[in-house]
């Protein structure tokens, strides 16, 4: 098929590059021109606009928030422009809201939208080893299995209504800050007593094996929040969007309040561009712990 790809960050890039690996012709659009340069070094087609890159089957688009959406594809009229047999599979985190105003722009302009959102950190997307959630109109769905197959092992789809997906994308966000703010503090409270957090590490991981603890459970056992993989300033947008979900059908969503509130903190402190899991090294300087090095 004829991709476009649109957004090429550190999840982006490695999404691309599993898609020109499975075959496909891949021309990238990024609005700072470095990122889609590397791309075309492995094979991908440079596009001068983001009209440019929406040209073929199917368009990827992989923003950081809504308002790039707004911005790149709705506002400059690309989504109009779409061909009419196109699908925009969208794999970011966005709003409900956005979700379904994408949708509805879809049908209007007569092409087809997926939203697609993953699980995964960019390791797992260059490994073509992400989780993905997807919803859409069970037509467009069949055309864009296999592409989604290329990049991870489990995908998972949830109906017709292309939100339902960014529904589930946004509880699992907060059940892995919940995990990393519950982590912070068990680790805090150990360390305060004296236990070494490899030893509490090597134990904890034993009895709540699964991939949100191994990931984060590491970088707090070490301290090393940088480089990001995701940067405490997009959790911080999540948590947004959780809330905003919550209050859209009258769930109270208590702990999601204080994660969002504890990384507000951390904001305020200069942890914005650090790892989100730094949430845990506040809880260690709440506590009175001095961080390691």
């Amino acid at each position: 098929m004829k991709i476009g790809f649109i957004g090429l960050g550190h999840m982006g890039q490695g999404i691309a590059r599993n898609i020109l690996k499975a075959g496909h012709e891949v021309t990238v659009y990024n609005r700072s021109r470095g990122p889609a340069e590397q791309l075309a070094g492995d094979g991908a087609r440079l596009a001068a606009s983001a009209d440019e890159a929406c040209r073929g089957d199917v368009v990827v688009s992989m923003l950081a928030d809504d308002a790039a959406l707004d911005q790149v594809l709705i506002e400059s009229g690309v989504i109009a422009r779409l061909p009419a047999s196109a699908i925009h599979i969208c794999m970011a985190t966005i709003s409900i809201a956005m979700a379904r105003r994408l949708a509805e722009l879809h049908v209007r302009h007569g092409s087809a939208y997926v939203s697609a959102p993953c699980f995964g950190r960019p390791a797992a997307a260059a490994a073509a080893q992400l989780t993905i959630v997807a919803a859409g109109p069970a037509q467009a769905m069949a055309r864009v299995r296999p592409l989604l197959n290329a990049l991870g092992p489990n995908i998972f789809e949830f109906g017709g209504d292309a939100y339902l997906a960014n529904v589930v994308k946004l509880s699992g966000n907060f059940f892995i800050a919940s995990v990393i703010e519950t982590m912070g503090e068990a680790f805090a409270l150990t360390r305060k007593h004296g236990i070494s957090p490899d030893a509490y590490f090597e134990f904890f991981r034993s009895i709540f094996d699964c991939r949100p603890v191994r990931a984060y459970g590491e970088i707090i056992t070490q301290g090393k929040y940088e480089p990001a993989g995701f940067r405490l300033l997009l959790g911080l947008k999540d948590l947004n969007l959780v809330l905003a979900a919550g209050g859209e059908v009258n769930v109270a969503l208590p702990v999601a309040s204080l994660v969002r509130d504890h990384m507000l903190s951390g904001i305020a402190r200069g942890c914005g561009e650090m790892d989100w899991s730094v949430i845990a090294e506040l809880s260690a300087q709440d506590a009175g712990l001095t961080a390691r090095t």
